[in-house]
């Protein structure tokens, strides 16, 4: 079953770092930030992360291709710990932090996040009830015995393709189909292969220890491989990559729609037959 709540508060300021010293731009404003949050220990938020997205590009011909995004997310179950306390500190910083200074939008009092969770519970507590077309409802018992859960026992693989083959460095993407999505706090990718022979190169290539390789935000998380050979397809789960869900929204992709093509753009060295 799916069981919903509210998990606490939740705020974001992103600060724009234009132009040249993007880095020693986002130190200073960090500094300056934690500074302000950690003033009192008792106010400081419970969560506080750093992102910095370098969208910026050298010799821009217009500021917004010239900047990059420094965002700040907070979260604490308590609503003061995340309002004024952050933003006011944000604005403060105005007049004093880096040359350039600005936010994307005006700091709030930030908002209620939810959390998604999933558990099991017997399926006897569960009333199964189905209506007929004429409107009436009749319940449907639960069943006396149902199969234990257990592991799925793995797929035998295809051989590997011979060795020794001429290969060239370039994107998954050229060889492999990729579809993502959330399930609760994990992200699941999906990956497939169009012949027979991108398959067998597949399935021995990308292990979950390459996954993590490929994908460094989750090199420290725990990654389960599935095996679908009749699919030619690989499936990911990626535990905790999204904290805790969706409405959390614990990433820049809160719902991990797009990390099926952040993994087909990454690049790996692909025998040419496949290209």
């Amino acid at each position: 079953m799916g069981l919903t709540r509210i998990g606490g508060w939740r705020n974001e300021v992103v600060f724009v770092l234009t132009g040249l010293d993007i880095h020693p731009k986002a130190a200073l404003v960090r500094d300056q930030m934690e500074a302000a949050l950690t003033a009192s220990a008792k106010a400081r938020p419970a969560e506080v992360r750093w992102t910095l997205a370098r969208t910026d590009h050298p010799d821009a011909d217009t500021e917004e291709a010239a900047s990059a995004l420094l965002r700040l997310t907070v979260r604490d179950p308590d609503p003061e710990k995340i309002g004024r306390a952050v933003s006011g500190a944000a604005v403060e910083l105005a007049l004093a932090g880096y040359p350039g200074f600005h936010v994307t939008a005006p700091p709030g009092k930030g908002s209620p996040y939810g959390v998604f969770e999933a558990a099991y519970v017997p399926v006897a507590d569960v009333p199964h009830t189905a209506v007929l077309p004429d409107g009436t409802s009749t319940p449907i018992p639960a069943p006396l015995t149902t199969t234990p859960l257990a592991p799925v026992p793995e797929p035998p693989l295809p051989p590997p393709l011979p060795p020794g083959r001429p290969t060239r460095r370039a994107p998954l993407g050229l060889v492999a189909g990729a579809r993502s999505g959330d399930k609760g706090g994990a992200a699941n990718v999906g990956v497939w292969a169009r012949s027979d022979d991108a398959w067998r190169w597949l399935v021995h290539t990308l292990t979950p220890d390459r996954f993590r390789a490929l994908l460094p935000e989750t090199e420290d998380l725990p990654v389960t491989r599935h095996t679908l050979p009749a699919l030619r397809a690989l499936n990911f789960v990626v535990d905790g990559l999204l904290g805790e869900g969706v409405a959390a929204q614990a990433r820049f992709d809160p719902q991990a729609k797009a990390v099926g093509e952040w993994l087909r753009s990454r690049h790996l060295d692909i025998p040419e037959k496949l290209l």
